[in-house]
């Protein structure tokens, strides 16, 4: 919720579609003049909600602000790292110089709030927090926040954008996935967001309602522990713990991949809201591969790659999943465990 509500309050140089495409936001127009420069020109018009005029020294301060953050439980370094310097050339025009080339540089600023050089100089965390500082350029005003509980913003009618169609909207924080999908049949809310996998049908059914869904842009994939030699998580049959590591072994590594059923996962754990993962980046991002099939599942190629790696009979390991943070999560992960264990490699689901 955190980053929903700060994207209808605050905005971006650039910002992204449906479609995972860049589109412009507080930036007209942006371009890499060389390897190491890029040019953003900037929207006119714009204020922020207090009526201050947004300029490009907001944007200079905003950059510049984000590493001096002590504490951020969300830091957005990340996005500002490459950065070596924002300047002003005239209004409405800046250049950003990177330390080096970085083609993904306006993909990173999709993700950094711009701040007010006058109202937010001295904003601290407690500030935001307590929604004092919430005064930003987006379509929405900030109403009031109560933590864990609720958000309410209201229509912006100076935005310099399309005007929203909700004059006022109340964000009502209910983490249980059975509670919301309560609170939305039984009418005390008008819509709800992470619907359970499993109430999608029954929510498709009712005349009521109607059930919106898009491709994600995450996907969940395994991290295996083979880095290092041994590891605490592979042991034999015995307990014991590998003085070789298995998972450093490719063709181990690509056993365990053939031995993941992933259609079967979608169809029967997730009811069909999802797809097998061919690479990481989701369909909803714009650039990603084309036309690459999903690993298959073969048992038997497997087998005789485990056999040809020297574990013909297999061996222990610990998986470690989420619980809560993916769609059914656990029970994706108690599939792949059974799947490990047709090939002998006895797992254990922590």
């Amino acid at each position: 919720p955190n980053n929903a509500i700060l994207r209808q309050v605050f905005e971006t140089l650039v910002d992204f579609d449906n479609a995972g495409r860049l589109v412009p936001r507080l930036a007209e127009s942006w371009r890499a003049i060389d390897d190491l420069t890029w040019e953003f020109r900037l929207r006119h018009g714009v204020t922020f909600h207090d009526g201050t005029p947004f300029t490009a020294e907001d944007i200079a301060f905003s950059y510049a602000r984000v590493p001096t953050i002590a504490n951020s439980p969300g830091p957005f370094t990340p996005f500002v790292r490459s950065i070596a310097a924002v300047e002003i050339p005239e209004p409405g025009r800046i250049l950003i110089r990177t330390k080096e080339p970085n083609p993904f540089l306006d993909w990173d600023l999709s993700g950094v709030m711009i701040l007010s050089r006058h109202l937010h100089a001295n904003a601290s965390l407690a500030d935001f927090n307590a929604g004092r500082a919430m005064i930003g350029t987006g379509a929405y005003r900030h109403v009031s926040y109560t933590q864990g509980e609720r958000h309410e913003i209201t229509r912006n009618p100076s935005y310099w954008g399309q005007a929203q169609p909700w004059e006022r909207v109340v964000t009502r924080f209910i983490s249980n996935a059975g509670a919301r999908v309560a609170t939305l049949l039984s009418g005390d809310v008008d819509l709800i967001d992470f619907v359970p996998v499993q109430d999608v049908p029954r929510l498709s059914n009712d005349a009521r309602l109607a059930v919106f869904g898009v491709a994600s842009n995450g996907t969940a994939y395994l991290f295996p522990d083979a880095m290092r030699d041994p590891s605490p998580f592979v042991t034999d049959k015995q307990g014991r713990v590998l003085e070789r590591n298995p998972l450093r072994d490719a063709r181990v590594r690509r056993a365990l991949s053939l031995a993941i059923n992933r259609q079967g996962i979608v169809d029967r754990l997730l009811m069909g809201q999802g797809m097998p993962a061919e690479q990481f980046a989701s369909p909803a991002v714009a650039d990603r591969a084309a036309d690459m099939p999903p690993p298959r599942y073969d048992l038997d190629q497997a087998r005789g790659l485990l056999r040809e790696a020297g574990y013909p009979d297999g061996f222990r390991i610990t998986l470690h999943s989420p619980n809560g943070w993916f769609a059914s999560d656990t029970d994706v992960a108690q599939a792949i465990a059974q799947g490990w264990s047709r090939l002998g490699i006895e797992t254990r689901v922590e």
